[in-house]
């Protein structure tokens, strides 16, 4: 039989191996071609006489990543047919339960990694067995990308573990160690690499199973049915917890609960065709389709080098240094030492440099303790770091990134002492947050080797690096820091140069406006309950505290000594003197800011902030759904003012760079998907009336008054 991304052939056995290795990708991903090999060798294996079981395996490390880039675009735009989209949505999950019913003994055998229609598939085979690989991972990761298991996972998974454990896994996206498989109950066992086909084959004569558990007579629910005790003790509190953590704004969550609910009251096929359902429902949604463009195919897109200058060939970084051992520099220091790169962790000292290195050390050590590292591995990354106070030491490095006070003229010294020491050519990257890089440009020899590099805090949790292009950077500095950003996986968007850039322009208008509400009088916890139910990640009042609120006075001065005489005083400039120079409350840091921060004890809104506000509104004469549409449209304006400006210029940068930098919910796919789901129409007509009532801030661009006229969207008119 020939096949495109799979192998087929008949041993003397009688045994079907199937191997999985797609030519053209370093992991399997399911495409159409793949899908098309699934039908005809399901088809094989249940119609050919001489075969007597079957195994499906790998002939990569990882078993299967998920589903292919071009079939989710396919999935997109079939929209407008939902006959389409239902068979699309239910014929993977169909001839899996062909498979499932072949009558003959089908076997997994995973290489590694196995992740969403791959796990799929696994799941619908009579035994699951996998390598020892502790690298690793195993789950249904699609509810992060706005959908939901389209090929059955919503059914079989709670019918192997139950609900509560196949609840918690398919409603965080949650991926697990083969060991937690193990014991739940989704893997059978886990042998060497070099075993793995040999046992399949041994299991498939040893069991002679030919019948999934639910097939079976006397199968019976783990946990128990939905109207029983233990179902009971499930989802009533799995529905309160979903809406705590969600705010029901995901539909691909919300689908996900009702596939588990009502399948589970009815036989496998009805459960499959309830899904199938679910599954059409949730891709006509607006917030699945602005999430699977921004989150998965923009993402992936950015990630592979969407805007990396054309033409250059790719640079070789072995070793860099990092200037500043602070919690950004050692962060960065960390995150580039477990890529494998040699780092110069760089400081005024060598006590600060050494202090630095232990950042890496507490990370590292804290997951020996968990068994999810080895010691010997450890100790390998930390060998990758040498702290120093010597700037001689950088006289080998590929690359630079400063990473001291925000300062322009410490960050001016920095660059003079490192250009004196570090290898002609080589690419500086400044670490600031809000600081124009033409500007810090002005202290370097080179300026088109000079370029942003802003991350963001923690930088080994965060996943977004912003790359930012001054007046000179030339493009082998763009593709230089793309290059690196690509060897630490962390996705980048490029950005031309302006005060705060973009993600911190963007983010300070979020808390700039929780602290306007503040000066109209709405309670504190209504503020900061409205951003979380907007879909914001964490409230602004927190935000600001992590940030830190000396960090944003400093920035009110700033923009205070630019505006000079032309500077008009709003409620931030005043509320952050009141609480940092006159209470000396900076946050989270001092363990004094919006928030107080009792080492026994949860954090709690400082009592006493309500007597900064000048009026106090009553509970019941607030609007919370106003209150988050400003949270949402003052970021989604200032991101379209960016595009306008040209700071953004790839609409896609934006909203990957807003749901990834600042959090911007990730249900509306980001700032300009958002716009596009209102409506530019309906979305001036709200800045204009919330312009009114609030404020100048809301005034709309003139390129979205423009777009109005016709109700135009972002991506009809700004994406080829």
């Amino acid at each position: 039989m020939k096949l495109n991304d799979f192998t087929f052939e008949i041993d003397a056995d009688g045994i079907a191996i199937i191997i999985w290795n797609r030519a053209d990708k370093s992991m399997n991903v399911m495409s159409e071609a793949g899908f098309e090999d699934l039908i005809a060798f399901t088809d094989e294996i249940k119609n050919n006489p001489k075969i007597l079981g079957a195994i499906i395996t790998s002939g990569k490390d990882s078993f299967c990543a998920g589903a292919d880039i071009n079939m989710i675009d396919k999935i997109l735009h079939d929209g407008d047919d939902i006959e389409e989209q239902m068979r699309l949505a239910s014929t993977f999950s169909y001839k899996l339960r062909e498979l499932e019913t072949c009558g003959k003994p089908v076997v997994c055998a995973m290489t590694g990694t196995t992740l969403g229609g791959g796990f799929e598939i696994a799941l619908a085979c009579h035994y699951r067995i996998a390598a020892t690989n502790e690298a690793a991972k195993y789950g249904l990761p699609e509810v992060r990308i706005g959908i939901l298991p389209g090929g059955g996972g919503t059914q079989r998974l709670p019918r192997l573990i139950g609900a509560q454990e196949a609840l918690q896994l398919m409603l965080t996206g949650r991926l697990i160690n083969a060991k937690s498989a193990l014991k739940l109950g989704i893997l059978h066992e886990i042998v060497p690499a070099d075993e793995l086909v040999a046992t399949a084959k041994k299991r498939i004569f040893e069991r002679k199973v030919t019948m999934a558990p639910w097939d079976q007579k006397g199968y019976r629910i783990p946990g128990g049915q939905v109207y029983s005790k233990g179902g009971m003790m499930v989802f009533p509190p799995a529905n309160a917890l979903y809406r705590k953590s969600t705010y029901d704004n995901y539909p691909g969550a919300r689908n996900i609960m009702k596939c588990v609910y009502e399948g589970l009251m009815v036989d496998i096929d009805t459960g499959l065709r309830i899904e199938a359902r679910y599954f059409t429902n949730l891709l006509r949604t607006p917030e699945a389709k602005a999430m699977l463009r921004s989150i998965f195919i923009s993402m992936q897109e950015l990630n592979k080098g969407l805007r990396r200058p054309k033409g250059i060939e790719p640079s070789k970084i072995n070793k860099i240094a990092v200037i500043g051992a602070g919690l950004m520099g050692a962060g960065i220091a960390f995150v580039s030492a477990q890529a494998g790169l040699e780092v110069v962790l760089l400081d005024q000292n060598l006590e600060a440099a050494e202090k630095g290195k232990e950042y890496s050390n507490k990370i590292l050590s804290k997951k020996v303790s968990k068994g999810r590292l080895s010691a010997a591995a450890r100790d390998e990354v930390l060998a990758r770091i040498k702290p120093s106070d010597n700037y001689g030491d950088l006289s080998d490095i590929d690359l630079v990134i400063e990473a001291v006070f925000e300062d322009p003229k410490i960050k001016a010294l920095v660059v003079k002492q490192c250009e004196d020491a570090m290898p002609k050519g080589t690419i500086f990257g400044s670490n600031t947050s809000t600081l124009p890089i033409s500007g810090l440009a002005e202290a370097s020899e080179k300026p088109e080797n000079f370029v942003g590099i802003h991350f963001f805090s923690p930088v080994d949790k965060m996943m977004l690096v912003e790359i930012i292009k001054g007046d000179k950077t030339g493009d082998d500095a763009i593709a230089r820091a793309l290059d690196y950003v690509a060897i630490i996986k962390k996705t980048p968007i490029v950005v031309n140069d302006s005060r705060g850039f973009y993600t911190s322009r963007v983010v300070i208008t979020y808390i700039t406006e929780a602290l306007h509400m503040m000066e109209e009088g709405v309670p504190p916890i209504m503020i900061e309950n409205a951003g979380k139910a907007a879909g914001m990640p964490v409230g602004p009042l927190v935000l600001a505290d992590e940030i830190g609120l000396d960090v944003a006075h400093k920035i009110s001065v700033a923009n205070r000594d630019a505006a000079g005489k032309n500077f008009v005083e709003g409620p931030r400039d005043r509320l952050l003197d009141d609480l940092v120079v006159k209470a000396e409350r900076f946050g989270r840091k001092n363990g004094k800011g919006l928030f107080d921060y009792p080492e026994k004890g949860k954090k709690h809104l400082w009592p006493d902030l309500v007597k900064l506000q000048n009026k106090h509104l009553k509970p019941d004469d607030v609007d919370m759904e106003v209150l988050g549409q400003r949270f949402l449209s003052i970021q989604a304006l200032e991101t379209a003012r960016c595009f306008e400006e040209n700071v953004l210029t790839d609409i896609r940068e934006a909203d990957v760079g807003g749901i990834l930098g600042f959090g911007f919910a990730p249900f509306t796919g980001g700032p300009l998907s958002y716009i596009d789901m209102v409506g530019s129409t309906d979305f001036v007509k709200r800045m204009e009336k919330f312009n009114q009532q609030f404020g100048e801030r809301f005034k709309p661009t003139q390129q979205l008054v423009e777009m109005a006229k016709d109700n135009e969207k972002f991506y009809d008119k700004f994406l080829n």
